[in-house]
């Protein structure tokens, strides 16, 4: 028998398969078996590519981290998510893996590795619970194949070591496909339901992204459970209910609270609606196209954003706000040219934000491919190789095949054609699916290699030579471009001809020579994905990779802008910062290493600085109030400002050179003081005309106050 081929692998009990599965000690014995011991193995290194050098990642996903200090302030702020300590703005994202980070950090206290511990966790778990749902329909071989390949593709590895919501998606998309695999084969209502619930959890955690697995557990249940057509379309209607009652509770109930009693919905622009939020901006939109992605049906320019006050006279974008409209002028840039540090191994200074251009083969690209692009072809002929050896719809392996291959390929199609904003680490989530038809497809045409007749022999080889031969040669140009890791493409090489040599020349070791040319094509991504130890994590954009820069720790941003946020804390403290608002921000980036340097500073703009959380009205009010003064302007989302209290925080208040709050150093940012500006503020464009009636011609920069 061949070490990937596990017999009657059909549609047996499910007890009578927990009974012979690979869960209990050997007979007569205490000791562990051996399968036993190497999944233990594979979470130890699914482990240690999360835990080691963990703490120099600091407080990785700054917007995450200061939204959770801030949760910790008081019972409305934990409810709603919000991102300042004040309360006016929320995250733009569900709250649920925000919610556990805050419970970690309620428990342990508030430091980086209270938040990042629990992301590591849930990866360790999810390739652990991914063994346990493989093993009993493939084999134990090939549930440890399915968990290895897990616990080493780059993609998932970085988003451990970061405090995204990614991690907490994965393990409960992995843990709702596992119920719906279940209550596939027992036709039980109990367990699709709760498949629902778990589905509807992770639809609570990162909205429509989280329901890309249900498709394929709905069709699954349809087509292959036991019962009556009539009984599964019913239990499946049921499942349904409760999947949008679990999805759907949070977001109405911050819909439904009146806007004066929460804070403002960041992200959702002027909605200020959680479910428009998450089926738009977070949903559909991401797919169809947004404002800064591909499909974009109008790209965003500077005079778009910053019409001009009257005609003639020019309102001139600042020096940074022209450096972030060249880095972003288009949400696919071009190729970057990484440079060389040593022959044969490149080091890229940052990750790339984008995924590129919508194409079919965008997952092999520059963005995608070295975070998920490694054994695609290997994953899609072993999905052919379970539906050609299957025997029937009980067959217990066509609801694998259908669940979590149904999940690989709808994660596919989305990173590959989504026009709207796709960065790389979304391709995390295309981890589980592809490692279980890696598993279960190696599993699958062990047993035709193993198979009586030449015919079925040969259908196993041309399926292995066809698998094994793509993937190689997709590695071979993913190492040769990356530059990691340059020595190992001559043994990945000999061992994978050798292999297939060995497949057709001696049948009965087929499936040990299919074994060892997975494993030879695990190295590489295995590799690849240790790097994450070399640099601390960009917290914005987690990557895998060979990157001497990826991010800075600590609060995030680079030595002397951490300086400059340092002096700007201690002027504010010594001149005069007003409460509750000591200061208001464009957009959130600027404001979260503040917040986690002490000061309870608000965005008015959300993360991309286009939330109408604040109203010019308002902002005057506050003002007026002595509740709010200073405004820090500019910042990496400054061109998409579309708030009026931002507008007329630029137009009317007083610019505080950034030598007397800064310390001299060049951050990017301005800050202006609007004490005494609350009427002006009511009203900033009929005063910027009045003064350019009394200064004609002159040029008026963007936050420079007109003499009274």
């Amino acid at each position: 028998m061949s070490i990937l081929e596990r017999p009657h692998a059909t549609s047996e009990p499910a007890a009578q398969t927990r009974r012979r599965g690979h869960g209990a000690r050997a007979p007569g014995s205490g000791r562990l078996v051996p399968g036993q011991l190497a999944l233990a193995a594979i979470l130890a290194l699914s482990a240690a590519l999360e835990f080691v050098r963990l703490s120099q990642n600091g407080y990785a996903n700054t917007y995450y981290s200061a939204a959770v200090d801030s949760m910790l302030r008081s019972l409305h702020n934990f409810f709603f998510v919000a991102a300042d300590p004040n309360g006016l703005i929320t995250v733009d994202k569900p709250p649920l893996a925000l919610w556990l980070q805050a419970a970690s950090a309620k428990v342990f206290g508030f430091a980086p590795l209270s938040l990042l511990i629990p992301e590591g966790a849930c990866v360790v778990v999810a390739v652990w619970l991914l063994y346990r749902i493989v093993q009993p329909r493939f084999g134990t071989a090939a549930g440890l194949a399915a968990a290895l390949t897990l616990a080493v593709f780059p993609s998932f590895v970085a988003v451990g070591r970061d405090n995204g919501v990614d991690p907490l998606l994965i393990l409960l998309m992995v843990a709702t496909c596992g119920a719906g695999v279940a209550a596939t084969e027992s036709g039980r209502m109990r367990t699709l339901l709760y498949a629902a619930v778990l589905a509807g959890l992770a639809f609570e955690t990162k909205s429509l992204a989280g329901l890309l697995c249900v498709p394929g557990v709905a069709f699954a249940f349809v087509a292959c459970a036991p019962g009556s057509l009539r009984r599964r379309l019913g239990s499946l209607a049921v499942a349904g209910v409760v999947l949008l009652v679990v999805a759907g509770a949070w977001s109405l109930a911050v819909d439904l609270t009146p806007a004066s009693e929460r804070p403002f919905v960041g992200g959702s622009g002027g909605s200020n609606s959680e479910l428009a939020l998450e089926f738009g901006y977070n949903g559909f939109g991401r797919v169809a196209g947004q404002a800064a992605g591909p499909g974009a049906a109008h790209t965003l320019s500077p005079a778009d954003l910053f019409p001009l006050v009257r005609p003639g006279v020019t309102v001139a974008p600042t020096a940074a706000e022209k450096r972030y409209w060249a880095a972003h002028r288009d949400a696919a840039p071009a190729e970057p040219r990484q440079p060389q540090d040593a022959p044969g191994r490149r080091r890229d200074p940052q990750p790339v934000p984008f995924a590129g251009s919508t194409s079919l083969l965008r997952i092999f690209g520059s963005a995608l491919g070295g975070q998920a692009g490694w054994l695609v072809p290997l994953a899609l002929v072993g999905m052919l190789a379970i539906a050609l050896l299957a025997r029937s719809w009980r067959d217990r392996r066509i609801a694998m095949l259908l669940i979590f291959g149904g999940w690989m390929g709808l994660e596919l199609l989305t990173l590959d054609f989504s026009a709207g904003i796709m960065h790389p680490y979304y391709a995390s989530a295309l981890g589980p699916g592809l490692a279980v038809m890696v598993g279960g497809g190696a599993a699958a045409t062990s047993s035709l290699l193993a198979g009586a007749s030449r015919r079925r022999h040969a259908l196993g080889v041309a399926l292995a030579a066809a698998g094994v031969t793509t993937t190689v040669a997709v590695e071979l140009v993913l190492i040769g471009r990356e530059g990691d890791p340059t020595w190992w493409r001559l043994p990945l090489l000999v061992l994978c001809v050798a292999a297939l040599v060995a497949m057709t020349l001696a049948r009965r070791r087929a499936g040990w020579a299919l074994a060892v040319a997975v494993a030879a094509l695990l190295v590489a991504p295995l590799i690849y994905s240790a790097s994450v130890w070399l640099a601390p994590v960009n917290g914005t954009f987690p990557a895998a990779g060979p990157y001497s820069n990826a991010g800075y720790g600590g609060i995030g941003v680079a030595p002397p802008v951490a300086r400059v946020d340092g002096e700007l804390v201690r002027y504010l403290d010594t001149h005069g910062a007003t409460q509750p608002y000591p200061l208001l921000t464009e957009s959130s980036e600027p404001a979260a290493p503040l917040i986690l340097l002490g000061l309870d500073a608000s965005s008015e703009g959300g993360y991309g600085a286009s939330d109408q959380a604040l109203s010019a009205s308002r902002l005057a009010a506050l003002v007026a109030a002595g509740k709010a003064r200073y405004v820090l302007l500019e910042g990496p989302f400054a061109l998409r400002a579309g708030n009026s209290a931002i507008v007329a925080a630029r137009l009317v208040c007083t610019e505080i050179p950034q030598i007397v709050w800064g310390g001299g150093a060049a951050s990017g940012s301005l800050l202006v003081d609007c004490a005494g500006r609350a009427a002006a503020l009511r009203h900033p464009y009929a005063f910027a005309r009045h003064f350019l009636r009394i200064h004609p011609g002159v040029h008026y920069p963007l936050g420079a106050a007109p003499p009274d």
